[in-house]
């Protein structure tokens, strides 16, 4: 793994990370809670929002201000579009024991995707399996990416960095004082070179904090031969639902089923209908 020590430094990390600990909350209607041991004695809370056994999941990393149980009322929205939404604490945040640094949390990002896939299989959801990455959550996600192609369906990015210098920036650290280069940092753009499953990129054109342009330097690295890439009008960094609304979660939704074959399934048995309607 590569080294993340400079960014692991305590003046970095109150600029990354915003950990808030809060007991756990009552589940949603539909919803069940996953807890993972990824160390001895160090628990990662998960929010599991099911739709049906056979619909496809996405195992979802979170920005660095948020927790899983602020999905509780946009979960039900990816039920309500056909998908299931585990989304993943981070330690520190919510229910989740220690405290997180980069490096353990491509760390932890490895030991609950495996726990995570074993459990989905064990509980018998058979959907094709998602990684989706908001905002800091793209590091994670694009990291795994990089060396699960043959368990992963698709990669989706919302509002993820591509350089992390301008990031740190805009975040007030003082890189040059620091001597942080992109050397130090995510290498969000090299590990995306290495991604070729599809992928899925959304972005708000209004973004401040990591600029759509940031969106484009991912589309175009990224090694995927199926890639889209979105900008939704209007959208900033932490709008992107509420002005996207429903066609949010049904353009995700739209990328999945093509990924997985429903689209093509589906046009193949119209095309069979009217064949037959036809014929008769």
């Amino acid at each position: 793994m590569q080294d993340y020590s400079l960014l692991d430094t305590p003046s970095i990390l109150s600029a990354i990370f915003f950990p808030q600990q809060i007991e756990r909350t009552v589940l949603p209607v539909g919803a069940t809670d996953v807890d993972i041991e990824v160390e001895p004695g160090i628990i990662i809370g998960c929010r599991f929002f099911i739709q049906d056994l056979k619909a496809p999941n996405i195992i979802y990393f979170h920005g660095n201000g948020e927790l899983a149980a602020d999905y509780d009322e946009i979960g039900p929205m990816y039920n309500s579009a056909g998908m299931n939404l585990l989304v993943t604490d981070y330690r520190g945040y919510g229910w989740s024991d220690g405290t997180p640094n980069v490096t353990n949390m491509l760390a932890d990002a490895e030991v609950l995707f495996k726990e995570i896939q074993n459990w989905l299989s064990y509980n018998k959801y058979a959907g094709k399996l998602f990684l989706m990455g908001r905002s800091l959550g793209s590091v994670a996600a694009i990291d795994l990416a990089t060396r699960h192609k043959d368990d992963i369906k698709g990669l989706l990015l919302e509002s993820g960095i591509a350089n992390t210098i301008p990031l740190a920036k805009s975040l007030g650290i003082r890189v040059d004082e620091m001597g942080l280069t992109e050397e130090h940092g995510f290498n969000n753009l090299q590990k995306i070179e290495k991604v070729t499953i599809p992928t899925f990129i959304l972005h708000g054109a209004r973004d401040e904090l990591i600029p759509a342009g940031q969106a484009e330097n991912l589309q175009s690295h990224c090694g995927a031969k199926a890639k889209e890439f979105i900008v939704i009008p209007g959208a900033e960094h932490n709008t992107m639902i509420s002005t996207g609304g429903m066609l949010y979660f049904q353009t995700i939704k739209q990328f999945i089923d093509k990924v997985s074959g429903v689209i093509n399934w589906r046009k193949r048995r119209k095309t069979t209908r009217n064949d037959q309607e036809n014929n008769q």
